[in-house]
């Protein structure tokens, strides 16, 4: 492929990032270094916490297991040339690392929507069909919804892709961001863009208006059943098994339609740039925080991990 006369090697992106804010870079660089560390530690613990403790071998922790693996991806794929941007002078990135991180990161966005949408629909089962939970929600069915969702994700990033790669680009490019992110990749193109935005329009939307859609079905029927619950505890309870799922659906799917809401004018990149690092880089690792914080399981399975260097030291 050529891209504007010259070859895919020739073309080379330049990100700006924070650069317009150099006194901040430093402070930013530890900020973000600190929260990838517990990014990291956070989703990669709780997978490992999920695999070892049988009390967690049920279906809403082996999605939320693969929502940490997402988390952890989607993280690793941004964070660490935002960092290396915000303590190097060298800012550019070649054309095919520029694309893949865009790919990547669609694949594990777009993956993450349709896995919270099974979380919900799991919640739903769980609250409104409880005696045929273990039916519905069987372990294969569970396989089969999770292999779907990536399929779908890795599908839809290589329609993305692929309407990104048939633009044209000159030579030297200049991202008014820290990644390869759409609306930026697409603002440096010198080609007609209209193929690719009908592309992003249809299947963006049509895979917002699917997720939503069964998210606010999902609890629309959560709340009328919760509500026909006539004891105030068992109402609790019941709300209480899918409030950390609520809270994190409302940050992602809220963050996602903010961003994407934004005009891409000069004078809204910096707030599409703090957009984004929330969505990229916060949100990864608040939900370890979000959907296990008042788990009992998962307190009491940390616990006994933390006891153990303890007691052989005792030992």
């Amino acid at each position: 492929m050529r891209n504007a006369g010259q070859n895919e090697s020739d073309v080379i992106f330049i990100l700006l990032g924070f650069s317009d804010y150099p006194e901040i870079e430093i402070p930013l660089f530890l900020i973000f270094l600190v929260i990838y560390m517990i990014t990291v530690v956070g989703n990669l613990g709780m997978i490992v916490i999920i695999r070892i403790n049988p009390k967690l071998h049920s279906p809403m922790y082996f999605f939320l297991s693969h929502l940490s693996f997402l988390d952890f991806c989607y993280s690793s794929v941004v964070t660490p040339k935002l960092l290396q941007i915000l303590v190097v002078e060298d800012r550019t990135i070649t054309f095919a690392p520029c694309i893949a991180q865009y790919s990547f990161a669609v694949t594990c966005v777009v993956t993450e929507s349709f896995l919270l949408s099974a979380m919900a629909y799991d919640r739903f089962v769980a609250i409104c069909n409880p005696l045929l939970y273990i039916i519905v929600m069987s372990q294969k069915r569970c396989i089969l919804m999770v292999t779907a969702v990536y399929t779908w994700g890795i599908i839809i990033s290589i329609i993305f892709t692929s309407s990104l790669l048939i633009l044209s680009f000159s030579g030297t490019n200049i991202i008014n961001n820290f990644s390869c992110e759409y609306s930026a990749i697409l603002s440096v193109s010198v080609s007609d863009k209209h193929v690719t935005e009908t592309i992003f329009f249809i299947f963006a939307n049509l895979n917002t208006l699917v997720t939503l859609t069964i998210v606010l079905t999902s609890y629309i029927f959560i709340f009328i059943t919760v509500l026909k619950i006539k004891s105030a505890s068992g109402r609790y309870k019941a709300f209480s098994t899918c409030a950390s799922h609520l809270t994190g659906v409302t940050i992602f799917f809220g963050t996602l339609l903010f961003l994407y809401c934004v005009p891409s004018s000069k004078g809204s990149w910096l707030l599409i740039r703090v957009t984004t690092v929330f969505y990229t880089i916060v949100i990864p690792m608040l939900n370890p925080l979000i959907y296990n914080l008042r788990n009992k399981d998962v307190k009491e399975t940390i616990k006994k991990l933390t006891e153990v260097p303890t007691r052989w030291h005792s030992g």
